[in-house]
């Protein structure tokens, strides 16, 4: 029996009983353990419970009781969410064993859609990495070529998406984690508004930044992964109490008219050559469409990568205190003292690059830095909002690279930060300004790498954001595409 491929078509073959959900969960299952041992994707794969979830969906079925959107649609979600089966770990050895006492919202939200949950996806620890290589299990590898990076920090979920294991995933996006890992495996990848989705059971790095998103195969997909997950929250005070657009229903949105930003910021030095053509090739497709180009500046944007990293590792500084060895999490044995106990347990537990945050942070935040450092970071973060704003008076939406590089060599930069922190150079400033942003393919270099293709839009406009992607994707066929096996 052939299972059908996107989440669109599973959960409508499920609901009309065309196919059962135990064999589009079955089929999943089989892949993942082709898949695994190349990728390292998935750090809890869990077909029993997956199956038994799955017999149960399609027992309800059968008694003619009615089957959420997702009905059995496979899912992976990234290891910093909490999930009630299984570990949460954040891909830190200072998290081995833990278990969490309640779900996220998003994943409950997926449960009560009638999602299967196939498992959690590595990721850089504490979400912490442009490349997933900072996992205390391993790094994700790439789909379309396993010597090199899958992308960070949720390349877990970018490369179980790539690779068909799933046809969708949740990632999250504090300076580029779910866009940039997206574009380096060929999927697409939504990080909303700040306060669109809740973040209530996402383990903080960077609280004013971080947000969650889908990643998926399709514009289609990512569309639906996102009308279940959006919307208020009273458990997290940050949540936004505007009604949530049928996203799905709104994709035939037509380009023409479109007035599409292109700012000379985004294409100055270090851009690859075929990452360039690859974007400008996409726009004069948009362009053909009817959309029209408007040049716009970004005056502030030199500063996005700073200022992200000033603020980014003084919020972690902060949110990560809470792990010291007494209340969960690995804890040294027999200190000496309270403060052995918490250098020990932070020492041993946690990787370098972590560390080397945490550190940046904490002195950003000491006294007699606070206000040179992290205080002037907060007044440039306003300078680049202010920017957005004025480029959205102009235009709906902005066209960009998502990372200046296709994937890279796994090793290559990990002896040098400032290099590995200058992938996000076109991500961070998404973030820092609290707007949405899309990737999605758009081509491939000359090895074959995929190369993604960035529209940001400002707060809230998701729909008109996926609407253009949805129409890009109908007239190319650069997400069809499979990476060699």
């Amino acid at each position: 029996m052939i299972v059908p491929e996107t989440s669109v078509e599973i959960a409508r073959a499920v609901r009309d009983g065309s196919c059962r959900a135990v064999d589009t969960v079955q089929e999943r299952v089989n892949r993942a353990e082709f898949w695994q041992p190349r990728l390292n994707a998935l750090l809890q794969p869990d077909a029993t419970t997956a199956l038994r979830a799955a017999e149960k969906l399609d027992r309800r079925r059968e008694r003619g009781e009615p089957l959420g959107p997702l009905a059995g649609v496979p899912i992976v979600v990234k290891d910093n969410l909490c999930t009630e089966h299984g570990l949460t770990t954040c891909g830190s050895r200072l998290l081995a064993g833990f278990h969490a006492k309640y779900n996220a919202h998003v994943v409950e939200r997926l449960l009560a859609a009638d999602a299967i949950l196939l498992g959690k996806t590595n990721l850089d620890e504490f979400a912490m990495g442009s490349s997933t290589e900072n996992s205390a299990f391993g790094p994700v590898k790439n789909p379309w070529d396993l010597r090199r990076v899958s992308g960070g920090s949720s390349g877990g979920s970018a490369a179980a998406v790539a690779a068909r294991i799933v046809p969708g995933a949740l990632g999250s996006d504090t300076g580029g984690s779910v866009r940039q890992p997206a574009a380096m495996c060929g999927v697409v990848g939504l990080k909303p508004t700040y306060g669109c989705v809740s973040r209530f059971g996402l383990a903080a790095f960077g609280s004013s930044l971080d947000q969650i998103g889908p990643l998926a195969t399709t514009i289609e997909d990512a569309a639906l992964l996102l009308s279940i997950i959006a919307g208020h929250d009273p458990l997290d005070a940050t949540s936004s109490d505007q009604s949530v657009p049928d996203y799905p229903r709104l994709l035939d949105r037509p380009i023409k008219g479109l007035r599409l930003g292109i700012a000379e910021e985004h294409f100055s030095e270090g851009l690859d050559s075929s990452v360039r053509h690859a974007v400008m090739q996409a726009v004069d497709l948009l362009r053909s469409e009817g959309a029209e180009t408007v040049p716009v500046n970004l005056p502030h944007a030199r500063y996005g990568i700073a200022c992200y990293y000033l603020i980014a590792t003084a919020e972690a500084s902060s949110n990560l205190a809470r792990y010291d060895g007494l209340r969960y999490g690995v804890r040294a044995e027999n200190p000496a003292d309270i403060h052995s106990l918490y250098a020990r347990s932070r020492g041993r537990g946690l990787g370098t690059e972590v560390k080397r945050r945490i550190m940046l942070g904490t002195f950003a935040l000491s006294a007699g830095y606070h206000d040179k450092y992290y205080l002037k970071a907060q007044k440039v973060r306003t300078l680049i909002q202010w920017d957005f704003e004025e480029a959205f008076q102009k235009v709906d939406l902005m066209v960009s690279p998502v990372s200046p590089t296709t994937a890279f060599p796994i090793g290559e930069k990990s002896d040098d930060p400032l290099s590995m922190y200058l992938a996000d150079v076109y991500t961070t400033a998404a973030n820092l300004a609290g707007i949405c942003a899309l990737s999605m393919p758009c081509g491939f270099d000359e090895l074959g790498l995929p190369i993604g293709l960035q529209l940001m839009g400002p707060a809230f406009a998701e729909a008109t954001l996926l609407a253009a992607g949805h129409q890009f994707q109908l007239r190319t066929d650069y997400h069809k595409r499979l990476p060699p096996q």
